[in-house]
């Protein structure tokens, strides 16, 4: 089977389960393709849809719909003549059932192009806005992922369907929240940087929206085609940039992923109750799903 998976990562995370998705299908002998979003808009021209068995669509959830640059990915793709199954995954800070119906205009738009989603699965990885997830909780978040997503693509390979549950009403909340998608143009004309830059032109490098820009005096310029997306202050080496309204929900600093040392000193958890049904629900869901797949094996 030949794969084509697309996908849009504003922090790394949606990526690390793309390539999830690459490696479990690869070694089930499959030939994998990747598109990584912005690039991949410019390479659609030479892109044969119908040359592939199986299409793949990443993305994080933004305000529970998908990102905008994804939605405007889904339109530029042409009507197959052809009926086309694909897969969708998608990557959260929370595990809360209103993110079910974040591909619901995704799939919408799918349909039209004669590109039928079939599967639909999320991943909790830590966020990148509103708090820093602990890195206890960022290791067993990956850990599950990495368990879960080779199982989830045997789901898709033996042509098992999954689709998420619609809360009641989702589908207009969706709708109302992509008001979102207007409001991260809106709000990242007010990004700035405080006197902590250093002028290095890693956020104006890695923007995918290209709306950072170095101007001949060293300002740093925000435009208004901002995904809000988290890259640029996320990444920033020295947290040097204010996220304008939503300054206080900032994370700043990669992940390491890896288990912390024993010996490592027990911080407070202030953040350990947010949530914690939705969470203890995901991870019990993912640990039923590993041992019923290791029962089959055995």
């Amino acid at each position: 089977m030949k794969v084509l998976i697309f996908y849009f990562s504003g922090t790394g995370n949606t990526e690390k389960i793309a390539n999830l998705y690459a490696k479990a299908f690869e070694e089930n002998g499959d030939e994998v393709v990747m598109g990584a979003l912005p690039d991949i808009e410019h390479k659609l021209g030479g892109t044969n849809l119908n040359d592939f068995d199986m299409l793949g669509f990443g993305y994080p959830i933004h305000a529970f719909n998908a990102p905008a640059n994804v939605l405007k990915l889904a339109r530029m793709l042409p009507e197959l003549t052809e009926p086309k199954n694909a897969f969708v995954f998608k990557s959260s800070g929370e595990p809360v059932r209103m993110s079910d119906v974040s591909s619901l205009k995704l799939i919408k738009i799918l349909k039209k192009h004669n590109i039928l989603v079939t599967n639909e699965y999320q991943y909790v990885m830590p966020y990148n806005i509103i708090f820093r997830h602990s890195d206890e909780m960022a290791y067993h978040m990956w850990e599950v992922a990495k368990k879960v997503v080779p199982l989830d693509c045997r789901e898709i390979k033996k042509g098992v369907p999954k689709k998420a549950k619609r809360m009641f009403m989702g589908g207009v909340l969706a709708w109302f929240l992509r008001i979102e998608h207007w409001g991260a143009r809106f709000n990242g004309k007010r990004y700035k940087v405080n006197s902590d830059c250093v002028r290095c032109g890693l956020c104006a490098k890695t923007c995918p929206a290209n709306n950072i820009k170095i101007t001949d005096d060293g300002k740093i310029k925000f435009g208004k085609n901002c995904l809000m997306c988290m890259r640029c202050s996320f990444t920033c080496p020295k947290n040097a940039i204010k996220i304008g309204l939503f300054n206080g929900w900032k994370v700043n600093g990669a992940y390491s992923f890896a288990m912390p040392p024993s010996n490592a000193p027990a911080l407070p958890d202030k953040h350990a109750n947010y949530c914690k049904k939705a969470y203890n629900r995901y991870f019990r869901e993912a640990e039923e799903k590993i041992n019923s797949e290791q029962k089959k094996a055995n």
